[in-house]
């Protein structure tokens, strides 16, 4: 009879913790669709340019005031020094990502031009927008494990790893990313390229701008050339390029530029030559400064408490950002609909890689994020007794490729198609697997 009633308690306690982790996805899911509902080519009830306006609007206000009154209330002293592993899974995740990529490249075989792009869409998945709407979701609910701060550090957590992201993406995202060499040169004899007229803004596909509205602002006269390839293939090959000082290659001046580079071992000066050419001014953007603030507010207490709290004298401006701040997770949702309702794009990568990258990224990659998880908790790594963080570093490796890497494929003039297409198929099935780990990730959090 008690073995009855433990089973039936059992059951119950199984479907609790599906519903804690279905119901908040799913109310995800309700805004994405009427974004998906507004934003499709047969109704045209908001204009693309329109989810393009609130997209720039999450980039530069609704995004940053979020992680302004969140991170800013939760962070010290302590807790930076508490905190370190957070931007260290992420390139503790990218790195096995890239494995898992070159596996996928491996096994399915892509064509010879998509092999980096094959290796860099497993790898960088989204560690920003998509994680923060998960966990605004998550703490909307009542049954929550994570305690009455849930969404306050939640957000902290995740806004804390974004700068190593923004790094990732200007260093090697975007060298990762070049048109490979020998099939520009194929398309570069024809010169059709220099003659094609720029693409209209309204026209450009939505996902260019859905996570990094007017990246496309800071393509340079080397964006959509491959640089390192040029750099390092051989010196003929630097003599067609006209940023690459010939002479202080040769060593054919005198000047005192050449005189110091002539010290410098060949290797050595073509690392540096790209490390010059290598954009990584450009991570000054809004959410990233806002996070570099913040930090150094949070970290001196005379700042901080002039700033946060109640009672602090500027309390009245740290209110206005938190209204601001809670148009960020509709926003997103509904911009994602927006970019779902354009459909996928044609792809060149074969539907073996599309399911490859896709299976890699959404199912292998978490499985092994909780094997790393797991170790981190057992060597002391973690905060100790907090689900959140935990659950946080999960997400790192449960998310679909960030849509920001759509907006580098433009950029770089490589696989805009595929990155369209890809990205599309990975958001439709990130609803179930999602919604799976989501689950077991609850169920691991309550045993610990």
């Amino acid at each position: 009879m008690w073995e009855l009633f433990s089973s039936v308690e059992n059951m119950n306690t199984a479907e609790t913790d599906l519903l804690s982790a279905v119901v908040p996805l799913m109310k995800l899911l309700c805004l994405a669709v009427i974004g998906l509902v507004l934003g499709h080519p047969k109704t045209q009830i908001i204009p693309r340019a329109t989810f393009k306006l609130l997209s720039k609007l999450v980039f530069a206000l609704f995004l940053p005031c979020l992680i302004f009154t969140h991170l800013g209330e939760s962070i010290t002293l302590q807790n930076f020094a508490l905190w370190w592993f957070i931007p260290v899974n992420v390139l503790i995740s990218t790195i096995i990502g890239c494995i898992l990529g070159i596996f996928v490249a491996i096994i399915c075989r892509p064509p010879a031009q998509y092999v980096r792009f094959t290796i860099i869409m497993t790898a960088f998945g989204n560690t920003g927008n998509l994680p923060i709407a998960i966990i605004g979701s998550v703490c909307h609910t009542s049954d929550h494990p994570f305690g009455p701060h849930c969404h306050r550090t939640g957000v902290a957590y995740v806004s804390f790893a974004q700068w190593v992201a923004v790094i990732l993406v200007y260093t090697l995202v975007y060298h990762m990313m070049e048109p490979p060499l020998e099939y520009f040169e194929v398309v570069e004899e024809g010169t059709e390229i220099e003659e094609q007229a720029p693409v209209n803004d309204v026209s450009r596909p939505l996902l260019v701008e859905a996570e990094w509205p007017g990246i496309e602002d800071k393509e340079t006269e080397l964006s959509k050339t491959p640089f390192i390839a040029r750099v390092f293939n051989s010196l003929s090959s630097l003599s067609t390029f006209p940023d690459v000082d010939l002479a202080e290659e040769e060593g054919g001046s005198s000047s005192p530029q050449s005189i110091r580079c002539l010290a410098e071992p060949r290797v050595v000066r073509r690392i540096r030559i790209v490390a010059e050419k290598t954009p990584i001014q450009h991570i000054l953007q809004p959410p990233t400064i806002v996070s570099l603030l913040t930090i150094t507010i949070g970290l001196v207490p005379q700042l901080k408490s002039f700033v946060f709290g109640t009672d602090a004298p500027l309390s009245f401006f740290t209110d206005s950002m938190e209204i601001l701040a809670g148009a960020t997770v509709p926003s997103v949702m509904l911009i994602l609909g927006g970019m779902l309702a354009e459909g996928p794009n044609d792809s060149k990568l074969g539907i073996k890689t599309t399911i490859g990258i896709t299976v890699a990224r959404l199912l292998v990659l978490p499985v092994l994020g909780i094997g790393v998880v797991a170790m981190a908790d057992k060597l002391h790594l973690l905060v100790k007794g907090d689900q959140m963080f935990k659950f946080v570093l999960l997400l790192q490796y449960t998310t679909p490729s960030a849509i920001l890497l759509g907006a580098i494929a433009r950029l770089r003039g490589y696989a805009v198609s595929e990155a369209s297409a890809l990205l599309f198929w990975q958001h439709v099935f990130a609803v179930f697997s999602l919604s799976l780990y989501t689950f077991i990730y609850f169920k691991l959090l309550s045993y610990v």
